[in-house]
């Protein structure tokens, strides 16, 4: 079988899109390196990618540099034929125009319709430009793969995609989350990034759905010796989080981080006490994946689909109300019990999001399309 993506976010973003693009590539040459894996892309990788070290993964760019753009929404066509490519999969929310007349079967992964319930938190023309592209892949695709059942019901509701069309397949995170960082090492990071004795850490852009503001509400009714860990790309919203710090006397308490290095943040991760994702929407919420595979606890909020990415044993909470997230912070830092059964429920919960799984289902859609 020979399967085309896009390539666009595995090889220029090096954050969630990107992130899952990568996965898909990587576990599917893993556990099924019998295929030919041919990646589209309109430009070579800004960085060294792992992905190369797989000899069934090849990059395809555009023969004119001039038209990249017209190539990835409609001239890759005439290359998926020539390449005689059984199925594309568009890995972000798109495929190019024109799958279906030239005979090539098709799947889209949309990662949620954010854009659609919050429009207030992107900008008109981008919102619009994400409308016509969900739209389009929801109509035109064979089959749609939702990263999460919240996602799928807002396709549903939202774009009335019949059911039938729509299968939930979940992402894992990096296996690096998996592997115990050891003493040395983890004294090495606590010393190279200044990280407290104590701490709440939360993982993600600082931006207003992210919620991040709850957060520092809540610590302001914690004792004193605990702090905050933020790590995460800052937008003009992380002012109004270090205002509120600096005009609460917590500045000394929060710490903001970026650029942290992938390779340390699991280092990170294990010396948290909780992880904390109050985030108002999500597709799914890799960063709760990552936490509860590091062996911490989480705690994050109700009302999109981060119950499916923490499972039945994390706790959630009203992402408005702070005094609800501080008294849950202190039932777990002040319960060793809790504690101790947060983690491993936690370790339990994410074997559902096994590679071999996800593998297996990703190709049993494809061979089936076929």
């Amino acid at each position: 079988m020979k399967i085309g993506f896009d390539g666009k976010r595995a090889t220029q973003n090096f954050t969630g899109l990107g992130n899952y693009s990568r996965y898909v590539l990587k576990i599917l040459a893993e556990y099924y390196p019998e295929n030919k894996y041919a990646v589209f892309v309109p430009a070579p990788a800004e960085k060294p990618l792992s992905l190369s070290e797989y000899p069934s993964i090849n990059f395809q760019h555009p023969k004119n540099e001039l038209f990249k753009n017209f190539w990835r929404s409609r001239g890759i066509v005439k290359d998926l034929k020539k390449e005689k490519i059984d199925l594309f999969h568009g890995l972000s929310n798109e495929i190019p125009i024109g799958l279906k007349k030239a005979g090539i079967p098709s799947v889209v992964t949309i990662h949620d319709l954010i854009f659609y319930r919050y429009p207030q938190y992107y900008p008109y023309f981008d919102r619009k430009i994400y409308e016509l592209k969900v739209r389009y892949a929801s109509k035109y695709a064979d089959k749609i793969i939702a990263v999460s059942e919240q996602t799928k019901l807002d396709l549903i509701n939202f774009f009335n995609v019949e059911e039938s069309r729509v299968e939930v397949i979940y992402q894992n995170c990096d296996p690096i989350f998996i592997s115990n960082v050891t003493e040395q090492e983890k004294s090495r990071i606590k010393h190279t990034y200044n990280l407290p004795e104590e701490f709440l850490l939360n993982v993600g852009t600082i931006e207003t759905r992210k919620n991040s503001l709850l957060i520092v509400k809540a610590l302001k009714k914690l004792k004193d010796s605990i702090h905050l860990v933020m790590i995460g790309k800052e937008t003009p919203y992380t002012q109004v989080v270090k205002d509120f710090c600096a005009n609460n006397n917590l500045m000394g308490r929060v710490h903001f981080l970026k650029n942290v290095s992938f390779q340390d943040l699991p280092g990170i991760y294990q010396q948290a006490s909780i992880f904390l994702y109050p985030s108002k929407f999500e597709g799914f919420g890799i960063p709760v994946v990552e936490a509860l595979s590091s062996g911490i606890p989480v705690i994050a909020a109700k009302g999109s689909c981060l119950e499916e990415a923490g499972g039945n044993n994390s706790i959630y909470v009203d992402p408005t109300n702070s005094d609800e997230l501080a008294d849950q912070i202190n039932l777990v830092m002040n319960n060793s019990e809790k504690r101790a059964f947060m983690i491993h429920s936690g370790f339990e919960h994410i074997s559902n999001f096994s590679n071999q799984k996800i593998a297996d289902k990703l190709f049993n859609l494809y061979q089936n399309l076929i």
